[in-house]
């Protein structure tokens, strides 16, 4: 049995190419999947800044004590959403 050839991987000489606007073989994501994803970015960047805020405040650097410091900080004891 012959094989068939697969126009989209020919280019035709002097022809342009078009880029379409999303990325071949993505689905479109659904609302909620992209409201939940959007929550958990924002919840992540509050989190960095708050880690950042927290470093700074106790010397501006990283030491085992300030990141156990910090781990108990973020896990709840002193984080105020």
């Amino acid at each position: 049995m012959g094989g068939i050839a697969i126009y989209r991987g020919f280019r035709l000489r002097g022809a342009t190419v078009r880029a379409s606007r999303r990325a071949p073989n993505s689905p479109q994501q659904g609302i909620f999947r992209r409201i939940f994803a959007a929550i958990d970015r924002w919840h992540l960047r509050r989190a960095e800044q708050e880690a950042g805020r927290f470093i700074a405040a106790h010397g501006g650097r990283l030491t085992d004590d300030i990141e156990r410091q910090l781990t108990e900080h973020l896990g709840g004891r002193g984080f105020a959403p």
